[in-house]
């Protein structure tokens, strides 16, 4: 018989696996659904004192007191981290890990890294909990209130609760397609403050679970699938190639991040086929390189240039036709003006990722190409860390154009954004109310509409809805001819548009490139798509 252990993400008890563990045991398995000691602010036994490691050995006692010998531990959100921590304690009792619609955390990894509410996220990282503790039971029916808090000065990240989500802001934690309203409103009820620490406080693993069989449930209309997984092993950094593991098993789920809302009986076969060792195995392919993609050589060899750092930005300089001798780095050409290219990456990027976008190949080669051909190429590093905070990475992206405009060795007039990848979905500013002096607007394999499930990106950020509407700059668009459809349909649509709108597209094709072609795909065909794409962006800034 399977026995399963069910821990949900933050705010919530064992409350919300009701349905998927009825229709468990109707199987014949034993399902037990937790609600983690501390949910539920002051009231709650522990209350913020309540840290992860009270929820790991809350799991372990849990583990030790069934009979039967090994059981699966499935982790739904910030409950994949307690599951994994009570793992590495008890190896030789777990069947199986299943990690439900979440990635799996490494040693020294707090939740509060990925969670993806990028306010919550920020609060977390300042140390500011919830005063106020508002919430209920957390485990009951009984209905949500707003009580005082515990007093004294407002909690840090060491004392306190985080507050759920306020009614209609569950998409800002995962897509809620597919959740009846009834079910919406009974989380809304029911969601309990959650203990700051239990988010900030790192994960410590031995190591003793790192052979354990582990089972990724993908929700597709979260933006996860096998597909991407697939992506991104072959992207080639040590943390996605792991996924290629021969203990590693995928299933997509046609729902959204909260399927055992959504689509209990489904989650609960889903999970029968995980016990069983069923779904997809990912593997690394011949195409999986040594190093990460981004730090892949850039397709072409571009001269250094002088570079100066301003903030966020970088400023690639072009020089003037004499070099010194002995190879030295020439001089910057100073004789006027120049038009500048602002290179906007794409993401999310974690934020301790390094080196950081703007000391990576792909945008040291694009940013001195155009130095190369006299324009000032420009680099940035913004705070696309998760899906909600395009908004963030909107606000850097303005500020850094400003700046550049301001720098008496930029022509102010002539400004082109070049957008790549994710990072696509901040031209929709760009293109609702255009600037006289963005004379261009680039964009490479980019997303121009969200990917399915990316719920938690504002609305505002949509090209796709807004291309032609405004008039606005040339638009250059460069299609790598094998992207992933997500992307693709995204292009089709922004196409589409454009020419209900009357907006005029350039595009430039690479039939046989990937995403991130630049890196993956070093071909003459490449090359020529990027030398052809950067002379249209360039033609635009001398007309």
């Amino acid at each position: 018989m399977t026995v399963y252990v069910l821990v949900s993400g933050p705010f919530t008890g064992g409350w919300v696996w009701e349905e998927t563990a009825s229709r468990l045991r109707a199987a014949g398995s034993e399902a037990y659904p937790v609600t983690l000691p501390g949910i539920g602010g002051p009231r709650s036994a522990g209350g913020p004192a309540v840290d992860l490691e009270t929820h790991i050995e809350h799991l372990v006692r849990l583990i030790d007191g069934i009979r039967t010998p090994r059981v699966v531990l499935v982790g739904h959100g910030y409950g994949l981290h307690p599951v994994v921590g009570a793992a590495d304690r008890r190896p030789e009792r777990v069947a199986r890990i299943v990690s439900l619609d979440t990635g799996l955390p490494e040693d020294g990894e707090a939740a509060a890294r990925s969670v993806p509410d990028p306010e919550a996220r920020a609060r977390l990282a300042n140390g500011d909990g919830d005063g106020d503790g508002h919430g209920g039971g957390g485990g009951g029916d009984g209905a949500r209130t707003d009580g005082a808090g515990p007093g004294g000065p407002g909690p840090g990240a060491d004392h306190g609760w985080l507050a759920p989500p306020e009614p209609g802001a569950w998409s800002r934690w995962g897509s809620t397609e597919g959740v009846p309203a009834e079910a919406l409103e009974r989380l809304d009820r029911l969601a309990a403050p959650q203990p700051v620490r239990t988010l900030t406080q790192p994960l410590r693993l031995t190591g003793a679970a790192a052979g354990l069989p582990t089972t990724g449930v993908l929700c597709t209309a979260n933006g996860s699938n096998v597909d991407l997984v697939q992506m991104l092993v072959d992207s080639g950094p040590p943390r996605f190639r792991a996924l290629a593991d021969d203990r590693i098993r995928f299933v997509d789920l046609g729902t959204g991040h909260w399927p055992m809302l959504s689509a209990p009986g489904e989650l609960a076969e889903v999970l029968r086929r995980a016990a069983a060792g069923e779904g997809h195995r990912v593997t690394a392919s011949g195409r999986t390189h040594e190093r990460p993609t981004h730090l892949l050589p850039f397709l072409l060899d571009v001269p250094e240039v002088p570079r100066e750092r301003r903030g966020r930005i970088d400023l690639h300089l072009p020089c003037g036709p004499g070099a010194p001798a002995g190879g030295a780095p020439r001089r910057p050409d100073a004789e006027r003006p120049r038009p500048a290219v602002v290179f906007v990456h794409g993401g999310p990027v974690a934020p301790d990722q390094r080196p950081t976008p703007r000391d990576t190949p792909f945008l040291l080669g694009y940013a001195r190409y155009a130095a190369s051909l006299g324009a000032i190429g420009v680099t940035l590093d913004h705070r696309l860390h998760g899906l909600a905070d395009f908004a963030l990475a909107a606000e850097d992206l303005a500020e850094a154009v400003a700046l550049v405009r301001a720098d008496p060795r930029v022509d102010a007039d002539r400004i082109a954004l070049w957008f790549f990848s994710a990072g696509g979905l901040l031209a929709a500013d760009w293109l609702a109310a255009p600037p006289p002096w963005l004379r261009c607007l680039a964009a490479s394999y980019p997303a121009l509409a969200p990917l399915p499930g990316w719920g938690a990106v504002e609305s505002r950020f949509r090209p796709a809805d807004v291309v032609g509407t405004a008039g606005g700059p040339a638009i250059v668009l460069t299609r790598a001819g094998r992207e992933h459809p997500a992307f693709a349909a995204t292009v089709e649509e922004f196409l589409a548009a454009a020419g209900r709108n009357g907006a005029e597209v350039e595009t430039v094709d690479v039939p046989h490139g990937r995403h991130s072609f630049e890196l993956l795909d070093p071909t003459e065909e490449s090359r020529a798509g990027v030398e052809r794409a950067m002379r249209s962006v360039l033609g635009h800034l001398r007309d």
